[in-house]
């Protein structure tokens, strides 16, 4: 086989396991797709670590949709497409906004938690919406308790083999298309080869490549990375939402503080104590999160520092307390009591707009492959997310990547379940431990400096120079976690730089010191990357 496996050698033959369906994931896409699935099909769902380490878990804010007769889907339309800056794709946004809302009430169905007052859903706002349309579950814990939810429906009689600390090295391809997944037991070392008619990522994002970012130690771009060695199109992959309220820490992942904070009447201060998001958006702190941390950036470099503030002293202590149970309980424990303290916080590492390229059914541009969730490259972000879509973008397009299976596997036949899949077993040399945890902090700081939240070509060319020479510098991998990720990591870093230079000009989430403007004419348009005969092509 020619394509570039990422593997190990090993000594014993891959135990092999046939299913219908792989899903690799268990955020909200993942588990979505799994239950949609196993209503007909055999279905596995493979995590690397456990099923509650995922972005979902912890996710604060709500699910965006026209709940209420305030709203609709056109409406819903109209602040998707302005948040994207010009590069949403315009029918995968009606899918999303028009199926939403369905979506939504039928996971209420399962969880039972989404907040209400008198019978009425709680609807609250967030920024860049122009009415309340944020439902959120247990206050600020929606994702935990939609994760948990969606695991409970999926563990009660359903067909889904549940396989956690399992690493998905890579996607098996025949004749063109995907046929499964090879994955690592992280417990016993051994390599399962995981044949598939359809197989669904669902793996999530890849903010482990900032220094700084609210994900997970999980999100390594995974998904991304394999799908892209597997000659899969990943596209957008410049933008990069920074949220603008991480807390201001040392910690890692950092601790984020919702939105919807903001939206209950929270401030954004600098050190002046001036709200400075006045005049510089109609909506101030509820702007879209691009301008928010633009003006973030300024006002952090005109200053000297670091960090600006959060205020909410102004504001109710009881309905802080009742309404952001988590955000309360945390901040106490770092110290600072929201109704009686300034937060210090900066922009940080959230989300990827891009990923692997997927139509309205979730296909990608490698038959057999379905993308969902963050990992994909749906085109309803376009260069920078509204809040609260992206738990809905999980929802809508597992499921309809569940209703396209039935034509898929139908066509696929039972000719996997005969195929004789020989791995490529390369050098056992590996590298050494420390070295590897080195190069990945060495990456991940120069991501935050030189293609972090502003941009410009002398540190982007730095980047991708630099970046290749990390990838150069290694050795063939073992059979180790640590390893596969800062391969991935490499993977995703390179093309966020690489997609950073090329696009010469500031749109959405992708902001250039020496292309301050947006340009329509040469650039409303994607960038993809592509591995074609072994070679790149853009």
């Amino acid at each position: 086989m020619t394509r570039p496996y990422l593997l190990a050698a090993t000594d014993s033959e891959p135990v092999k396991r046939f299913y219908d369906v792989v899903v690799i994931g268990s955020g909200i896409a993942g588990l979505t797709a799994a239950v949609g699935a196993a209503r007909k099909w055999k279905v596995a769902l493979i995590s690397k670590s456990v099923l509650r380490d995922t972005t979902t878990f912890l996710a604060q804010g709500g699910i965006a949709a026209a709940l209420s007769d305030k709203d609709s889907p056109d409406l819903h339309f109209q602040d998707t497409i302005r948040a994207g800056d010009g590069l949403c794709k315009e029918e995968a946004v009606r899918i999303l906004v028009n199926e939403g809302p369905a979506r939504v009430r039928e996971l209420m169905e399962i969880c039972p938690r989404f907040d209400r007052a008198g019978g009425d859903l709680v609807l609250a706002s967030e920024g860049a919406h122009s009415v309340p349309r944020i439902a959120h579950a247990g206050g600020d814990a929606t994702g935990s308790e939609v994760a948990s939810a969606l695991t409970k429906a999926m563990q009660q009689g359903s067909r889904v083999q549940v396989l956690e600390h399992e690493f998905v090295v890579d996607l098996l391809t025949n004749g063109g298309r995907c046929i499964g997944a090879v994955s690592l037991n992280l417990k016993t070392g051994a390599f399962t080869l995981n044949y598939a008619m359809a197989t669904v990522l669902a793996t999530g994002g890849c903010g482990q490549v900032y220094s700084l970012t609210t994900n997970p130690v999980v999100a390594t771009g995974d998904g991304m990375s394999m799908a892209f060695r597997a000659g899969a199109a990943i596209g957008d992959m410049e933008f990069v939402q920074f949220h603008p309220t991480g807390l201001y820490t040392d910690e890692s992942p950092v601790f984020l503080i919702t939105e919807a904070l903001r939206g209950e009447g929270a401030y954004l201060l600098n050190h002046a104590g001036e709200r400075f998001m006045v005049g510089v958006h109609p909506q101030a702190e509820l702007g879209p999160r691009d301008v928010v941390v633009g003006e973030m950036v300024r006002q952090m470099e005109s200053s000297g520092q670091e960090y600006l503030f959060l205020d909410a002293t102004h504001l109710d202590c009881d309905t802080l307390k009742e309404r952001f149970p988590t955000v309360f309980d945390n901040l106490l424990k770092r110290n600072y009591n929201i109704c009686h303290d300034r937060i210090p916080v900066a922009p940080v590492c959230h989300y990827m707009m891009g990923g692997v390229v997927s139509d309205i059914w979730g296909r990608t541009t490698l038959p057999g492959l379905y993308a969902s969730g963050e990992v994909a490259n749906t085109g309803v972000h376009g260069a920078n997310r509204l809040a609260s879509n992206s738990l809905l973008e999980g929802l809508v397009f597992s499921d309809r990547i569940v209703r396209d299976l039935d034509s898929y596997i139908g066509g696929a036949g039972e000719e996997v379940r005969r195929l004789n899949i020989e791995l490529p077993g390369p050098s056992r040399e590996g590298n050494r431990p420390e070295e590897v945890r080195d190069l990945r902090k060495r990456l991940q700081k120069l991501m935050t400096v030189s293609v972090g939240t502003v941009r410009d070509e002398k540190g982007l060319t730095a980047a991708v120079q630099e970046l290749g020479d990390l990838l150069n510098s290694l050795k063939a991998p073992r059979a180790d976690l640590e390893e596969y990720e800062l391969y991935n990591l490499l993977t995703v870093a390179t093309h966020i730089a690489k997609a950073g230079f090329l696009r010469q000009e500031s749109r959405g989430a992708h902001l250039r010191r020496d292309y301050t403007a947006t340009d329509d004419i040469k650039w409303r348009r994607h960038i993809n990357f592509r591995l074609k005969n072994g070679e790149e092509d853009v």
